[in-house]
């Protein structure tokens, strides 16, 4: 079975891959809860004291500040102010393999930052540049600077007025040929087109089952939708099935009249676990309860499957089982925005009836021009290889770094395959610190709390790139051993 357009060999689905989940270790949560405990207790001192004039503010910044003196503002001021440094960090260059970061001093407590003149030059392990194509020179960038020339800086104009420019229509077929799909829309900014468009297909009497662990655009969209929302439990095809039937034998709420729609919305890859939904059991089960399925392909196309298109190819399933693919543009291509592709049917109504195309300025030539010149080198039109060696090589960086890790005892999750590896830290300190040792041994890494993750799981999330070479996986591999030999981080009890 295959596609109308050929590039799919469906006669087979792929076996379940590997998908890393190990339960945290119980001394940990019983010390991260500890450690959250005494920051509770010491910072409500703390803000006693200050209350009454016996200790210097330095928690409350101005007038603005004092206004948010709830749990929210708590943790800005005892939390995040206290390790900001970890977080914002501007770069002064390209998110290569390597890239400059601007060094920045504090006078006010981590309120604000002054840049010191300088920059340091780090091995970047932050970065959704998947397969390298943020580049600033080449021929991407050189096409961007035609496109410049030709189209200017931006299209002024929504896509419904006079926004829609040539090179849209161009980039809308190809990204359709690309994914398998009959047709496709693309907006200028990869979160709203998740926000603005499933309220365009979703309204009231309407459900929708969301993955708990969705990304806030996923969220957002399904809130601003006026549909009824029901989560099911992350990658759990059983749960889903529960909701399904419950959905299917009591109706809506109140009336318990048949439901208009059931959407499933799920992502290809999941941004803060690097795991992937079992596509082939969700299909099935969007087929035997008559539902949809929405998927958000922000951080798996161009990154997974043999020639990068995604979930569906690295999956061996039909695209057209998949009724609205979402992306983005942001990771893979090295550009902004997000694309739908669906039927004619579905596209031609989100071009009438979403906000993004009413409201929303078009997508930059330019911008444009970097996602066609990039895709086009991934399906291997520019006449070389390139495309699927960069593809290769993400997928052997990923498959290795995961392995080593594992070796070494890091507790990891995710899908073997995933170039998104979160490295698990528990306790906030031990992420400060994390961020700061690599920093000093010229790595950066992004690291992530609550609340982005539950309290007991704050981690370190990186991201690989096909631009990495061995070597420089080596060194940050050596180099993460030890300071997770400092912090007592390799507490894995699965080790290979």
């Amino acid at each position: 079975m295959a596609t109308s357009n050929g590039l799919y060999n469906h006669s087979r689905t792929r076996a379940p891959p590997k998908e890393s989940f190990e339960v945290y270790p119980l001394i940990e949560a019983v010390f991260t809860y500890l450690s959250y405990g005494v920051l509770l207790l010491f910072g409500h001192i703390s803000d006693f004291l200050v209350k009454i004039g016996l200790k210097e503010n330095h928690a409350v910044k101005d007038d603005f500040f004092k206004m948010h003196l709830n749990f929210e503002g708590f943790y800005m001021r005892h939390v995040y102010r206290r390790i900001r440094d970890c977080w914002n960090k501007p770069i002064a260059s390209t998110p290569g393999a390597y890239f400059e970061l601007v060094d920045r001093e504090s006078d006010d407590y981590n309120w604000t930052f002054r840049n010191t003149g300088t920059t340091t030059r780090c091995l970047n392990l932050g970065s959704y540049n998947y397969l390298g194509f943020a580049q600033s020179s080449g021929p991407c960038a050189e096409a961007s600077q035609e496109a410049t020339r030709q189209y200017g800086a931006g299209s002024c104009s929504a896509r419904k007025d006079l926004g829609t420019l040539s090179i849209h229509k161009e980039l809308e077929h190809l990204v359709a040929e690309f994914v398998g799909k009959p047709a496709a829309m693309v907006f200028g900014m990869g979160f709203a087109t998740n926000s603005t468009n499933i309220p365009a297909l979703m309204g009231k009497g309407c459900l929708i089952l969301s993955d708990e662990l969705n990304h806030t655009s996923l969220i957002l969209g399904c809130r601003l939708s006026g549909a009824t929302i029901k989560t099911f439990k992350h990658n759990n095809v059983d749960d889903l099935e529960r909701a399904l039937k419950d959905a299917i034998f009591n109706g809506q709420l109140r009336t318990h009249r048949r439901w208009k729609k059931i959407l499933i919305v799920l992502e290809g890859v999941y941004s803060m676990e690097g795991s992937c939904p079992n596509l082939p059991a969700v299909i099935a089960l969007k087929k035997k309860y008559k539902a949809y399925l929405y998927l958000d392909e922000a951080h798996s196309i161009g990154a997974m499957g043999d020639t990068g298109r995604g979930m569906a190819e690295y999956w061996g399933v039909d695209p057209a089982d998949i009724d609205i693919m979402m992306g983005t543009f942001t990771k893979s291509f090295g550009a902004s925005g997000g694309y739908i592709a669906a039927t004619h049917e579905i596209v031609s109504h989100i071009r009438a009836y979403s906000h993004a195309t009413t409201y929303a300025t078009g997508m930059p030539g330019p911008v444009a021009q970097q996602i066609i010149s990039s895709m086009s080198i991934i399906m291997g039109k520019d006449g070389t290889d390139e495309g699927q060696r960069r593809i290769k090589q993400l997928a052997e960086n990923s498959r290795y770094f995961r392995k080593r890790l594992h070796e070494m005892g890091f507790i990891v999750y995710g899908n073997e395959d995933s170039p998104v590896v979160p490295i698990l830290l528990y306790q906030y300190t031990k992420f400060a610190v994390f961020s700061r040792e690599l920093l000093k041994r010229k790595i950066g890494v992004v690291v992530v709390g609550f609340p982005a993750t539950s309290l007991v799981e704050g981690r370190a999330r990186i991201c690989l790139s096909a631009s990495h070479t061995k070597d420089m996986l080596n060194f940050a591999l050596k180099e993460i051993s030890e300071v997770g030999d400092m912090l007592v981080l390799k507490n894995s009890r699965l080790k290979r």
